[in-house]
Parts: C-alpha cells; sequence; structure tokens
C-alpha cells in the first residue's frame, strides 16, 4: 500500500500529484539561474555543481529536480561535459566538485573513470563529493570496480565524499550495508541526506531510529532538508514549525553526533539556511533566557555572575 509503507510512498507515483499548488515551480531552488554553462549550477564561491547525467536508478516522487531528471535518457555529450570541465578549471576558487544529476553512480565505470581522471588533473579542486541514492535504492550497482575508482581518486590526492540520500530504516537492508561497506573500504567519507516527508518519515521515532541507525553503521547525517515547492508534491509537505518541534524532541533524544541539520532552500536561488530552532533569547536586562530540551528556562549567566 503506497500511501502506507514509507519506502513506497517515496517511490509509487498517486493521483495526489495532479494536485499542483500555485507556489510550486519547476524550478524550485533556482539552479537555472546560477547555471553558466550546460551542467553547472555555481551558486556558492568555493564550490559547483557538475550534473553529468539526469538520470537515476530511481524517480522520487518529491524530487526538486522532478520535471527535468529522467527525461530522454539525458548525458552531457562529450563536447559539454569538457565545457563544463573548462569553466571548473578557468575558476580557481572552485574548492569542491559536487556530483549529482541525476545520479552520477549510474554511469558507466569508464564514464567515471575518465570523469574523474580529468577532475584530479584540476591542481585547486580539492574535494569531489557524490551525491547518490544508489547504494540505497540500487545497491548491486557499487561493485568493487566502481569502489577501485574512487580508490583511485584518492590516490591522486582528491578527498572523496559520498552522500547517500535516505529517508527512512528500513531502506537499510542487508545488501545496502554491503554496499556502504565497500565505500567505506575504498576510503570514502559517507554522509547521509534525509528529506523530511509526511507519511514517510515526520515522527520522532522514525527520525530517531533512522539517525541512530546511521551512526551505528559509520556515516554521519548531515542535513535533513524541507520539502522544496517542487510541482505535485504539497501531500508530502512538513510545516517549518512541525519540522522544528521534531528537531527540538530529537535534541533530547539522540546524541549530537546523530543530529543532522535543518536546512530550507529558498525558492529562486538564494541558497540555503539552517531551521534550526531557537533556544536563546534576551532577556532585556544584559542576559538571556535559556531553554533546554525539556522546554525549562534558565538564566544565562546564573544570576549574581557579572557579564564581562
Amino acid at each position: 500500500d503506497p500511501e502506507a509503507d514509507p519506502v513506497a510512498m517515496q517511490y509509487v507515483p498517486q493521483l495526489k500529484e495532479l494536485d499542483q499548488a500555485a507556489e510550486e515551480l519547476i524550478d524550485p531552488i533556482g539552479d537555472d539561474a546560477h547555471s553558466p554553462v550546460k551542467g553547472i549550477v555555481h551558486r556558492y564561491p568555493d564550490r559547483v555543481l557538475l550534473q553529468p547525467v539526469q538520470v537515476c536508478a530511481v524517480y522520487c516522487r518529491y524530487c526538486f529536480r522532478r520535471e527535468k531528471v529522467g527525461q530522454h535518457g539525458q548525458i552531457l555529450n562529450d563536447n559539454e561535459l569538457e565545457a563544463a570541465l573548462d569553466y571548473i578549471r578557468g575558476n580557481e576558487n572552485i574548492w569542491e566538485v559536487i556530483l549529482t544529476g541525476g545520479d552520477p553512480f549510474v554511469l558507466s565505470p569508464r564514464q567515471l573513470t575518465g570523469l574523474l581522471q580529468k577532475l584530479c588533473a584540476i591542481d585547486h579542486v580539492k574535494i569531489i563529493r557524490f551525491h547518490t541514492r544508489v547504494p540505497v535504492a540500487d545497491p548491486a550497482r557499487i561493485t568493487l570496480k566502481l569502489a577501485e575508482i574512487l580508490k583511485q581518486a584518492q590516490e591522486l590526492g582528491k578527498a572523496i565524499y559520498v552522500v547517500i540520500h535516505i529517508n527512512h530504516a528500513r531502506e537499510l537492508g542487508d545488501d545496502v550495508h554491503a554496499a556502504l561497506n565497500m565505500l567505506k573500504h575504498a576510503g570514502c567519507v559517507i554522509l547521509s541526506q534525509s528529506v523530511l516527508l509526511r507519511g514517510v518519515n515526520d515522527n520522532v521515532e522514525a527520525l530517531e531510529n533512522l539517525f541512530r541507525t546511521l551512526i551505528q553503521i559509520g556515516i554521519k547525517p548531515y542535513y535533513l532538508h524541507h520539502l522544496d515547492y517542487a510541482p505535485g508534491t504539497s501531500h508530502f509537505r512538513v510545516s517549518i514549525e512541525a519540522g522544528q518541534e521534531l528537531m527540538r524532541a530529537l535534541q533530547g533524544r539522540i546524541s549530537g553526533i546523530c543530529l543532522p541539520t535543518y536546512m530550507l532552500d529558498i525558492p529562486g536561488g538564494y541558497g540555503k539556511i539552517p531551521l534550526t530552532p531557537c533556544y536563546i533569547d534576551d532577556d532585556g536586562a544584559g542576559g538571556y533566557k535559556v531553554q533546554n530540551y525539556k522546554r525549562e528556562v534558565f538564566s544565562y549567566p546564573p544570576k549574581g555572575v557579572e557579564q564581562p
């Protein structure tokens, strides 16, 4: 039942997707406004997104690029890819390249090897980061050959980060564990990012279980994304206030290393901001009122202690 199973809900199309709100956008996070060359999104000075392919192993129904991915199997041709790489070569402020799409792990070993060799030859690029759903959705694609390709890139002096997209602990089967272990043994640093989704993980128990399980297998929860305004996604949307209350609850239930940052991508291409709940307020008398995870309020500095 796609309306009851937290994994099926993410992938099975529903008639609710035909209901589109006025505020929903074809390009909800403003990629197009920051794309100087096809395949490049350059929103922040020191890093770029490189999108070599617009194909995924699976198609998430809430995807912020749902109007672009999966269209005719689109992949950058040789000239387009070289133009994108030339853009990176020509901007020495670019310290990190984030491979996304689509999903970069759907590329063949030959394609991925060629791309990484060219990126590794760019001296000012120090970090190569992959954003991928493949280890979770199609773990059989994570092979010893792929692991060796990533290891070779590190031997050429680049740090390799893999950020997996996962929203529920039920997605972490034995085959997923094996795929992730292969990436870890190749020397990759693995982080996770999740999306807060109504009916999937919008309760403290589901998020606690997911983040604890990830930490137990050596994966740091990195971002919990507030859902973007992609067309036909309103049935997945959770309010910011509800998301912040979940983060408050998690603050007192799980270790700090388990907690991701709750993030909003401002529509129109203006960047990400943290939606961290506020635990401190000015008390109007030169100090602060601070609140713990139990909502108990205290004075800071403690009474009788002068501020410097």
